[in-house]
């Protein structure tokens, strides 16, 4: 090994010492950090249990929901799952603390905001708002709940700001299971472009951003295009391979001097990608990856989209990257079948990009611009994954609608608290990472509620014989029958 080599990998295992100060303290920190969460809420029950509930969520529990949290945190099974099913407290004010500090630590002017629809997984009929629809957790038509997440991405981190549940028509349709999962009776049938638009209009003047993005999902949407470009933004917004445009800078024939001066024809993204040069793409860096840097190659193009009933759209720069096939992982998310295609060696994804927003001519974006906003995409993937993997966003055991709010709002906020903790700890052990820091409180959380010994184990056995009774009796009561008792056995 040469000498750089062997310094640049000195360098970097010096950067893995822990020191005790990322955590210590650092329970004590999280008291600080729930204060203000606190304060939003009225109640002094409410400010209580949302302390023990970002406990639980940040804990070692397999599974974080409210029963298994309740456990931990040594409070009655009932009192934690009321606090999070169906108490009416309004989850908005902790989401105004959250956009707040979140902008105060990571806002910059050039900032993006990120919109992705997020799937989970579910296997009855009963949750609010699941059904059959796409399933991009799992790549395929299954049954699930499908929420709408606003993220923000800027050079210092990223995080998830907002979120609606997307619910389906027939849910709205259906007061019987309306009323069952507690639905207000204000929440109308929105489309998931609408909903981003509604949380855009809501934080956009209080976030600062210069771009937006989506996947295609979104951008198949001309009305959503067209509805950033009346607000004024700037949007990469991913498009299906199957997008019908024309090439505005194709060569045309002369014009004759009579009748129509002729035009592009209409053609597929994927066909006009497929008959250009293959010496047309620009590679470009994207980021630093763990297996070596990350690039893409991309090419750039003024195109006319086609709108819905064949009316014509207006300029856009149709934006085209591809990676090898062999590459271990994509840069972006498939959110639906037709997002991307392929060749024999690239995987290829479309994007559009405006050319005007609210009447105002806008300038070509560099390709390194257009890179950044286009990562921003995989950033708030990244967003998901802490949440599932570190917060237990996917983990909850509620069906109705207050429940799915109350759980989403306390998730991101754990998160939040994490990321805040890394980079603290990142000061002076520069490679620690969130799923680094998250196994800290997990550890220091089990000496604050687990007094091992066996005045505890007595207490968690009746804890579940307490549960499995109540249920016992509870069914036997809908059959009109007295449950019978267990009587003890002696010991022979």
């Amino acid at each position: 090994m040469t000498p750089a080599w062997a310094q640049r990998q000195e360098e970097l295992l010096r950067d893995c010492i822990v020191s005790p100060d990322v955590f210590n303290h650092i329970v004590d920190r999280l008291g600080a950090f729930v204060v203000p969460y606190q304060q939003a809420l009225a109640t002094e029950a409410g400010q209580r249990n949302v302390h023990l509930y970002l406990q639980g969520l940040l804990s070692h529990l397999p599974h974080k929901n409210a029963e298994d949290i309740a456990t931990f945190v040594d409070v009655e099974r009932l009192v934690m799952q009321e606090f999070i099913g169906t108490a009416p407290w309004d989850h908005r004010p902790l989401i105004q603390v959250l956009v707040g500090q979140v902008v105060e630590r990571l806002g910059e002017p050039d900032g993006i905001i990120a919109f992705d629809p997020s799937s989970f997984p579910k296997r009855g009929t009963h949750s609010v708002g699941v059904k059959r629809q796409w399933c991009g957790h799992r790549g395929k038509v299954d049954n699930c709940q499908v929420g709408v997440y606003m993220g923000y991405v800027s050079r210092h981190d990223h995080a998830l700001l907002d979120f609606r549940l997307s619910l389906p028509q027939e849910w709205v349709r259906d007061e019987q299971r309306r009323q069952a999962c507690h639905v207000p009776p204000e929440v109308q049938y929105q489309t998931r472009h609408e909903q981003c638009v509604e949380m855009l209009d809501l934080w956009g003047e209080q976030v600062p951003h210069g771009w937006v993005t989506g996947d295609d999902e979104l951008g198949r949407h001309t009305r959503f295009r067209q509805d950033l470009r009346a607000r004024g933004e700037r949007y990469v917004l991913g498009v299906p391979s199957n997008t019908v445009m024309r090439d505005l800078e194709a060569s045309l024939p002369a014009y004759q001097g009579r009748g129509r001066r002729p035009k592009a024809p209409w053609q597929s993204v994927s066909a006009w990608r497929q008959s250009r040069n293959p010496h047309v793409w620009t590679r470009f860096t994207v980021r630093d990856g763990e297996k070596g840097p990350v690039e893409i190659e991309m090419v750039t193009r003024r195109v006319q989209t086609r709108l819905e009933r064949k009316h014509t759209g207006p300029e856009e720069w149709l934006v085209i990257t591809r990676r090898p096939l062999a590459d271990d992982s994509t840069l972006e998310s498939q959110a639906s079948r037709d997002a991307t295609d392929h060749d024999t060696r690239y995987r290829y994804h479309y994007y559009l990009t405006s050319t005007q927003a609210h009447k105002s001519v806008l300038e070509e974006p560099s390709l390194g611009e257009l890179a950044r906003v286009i990562k921003a995409g995989t950033c708030i993937e990244a967003s998901f994954k802490r949440g599932k993997g570190e917060a237990g966003m996917d983990e909850y055991q509620v069906r109705t609608w207050e429940g799915w709010h109350h759980h989403m709002a306390l998730s991101l906020i754990a998160v939040w608290f994490l990321l805040g903790e890394t980079h603290r700890g990142q000061q002076v052990t520069p490679a620690l990472t969130l799923p680094q820091v998250c196994y800290g409180p997990s550890v220091l959380l089990m000496e604050v509620f687990l007094t091992l010994g066996v005045s505890y184990i007595c207490r968690q056995v009746q804890r579940q014989l307490v549960r499995n009774e109540s249920a016992r009796f509870y069914h036997y009561r809908t059959r009109n029958c007295i449950p019978p008792r267990k009587l003890r056995r002696d010991i022979q």
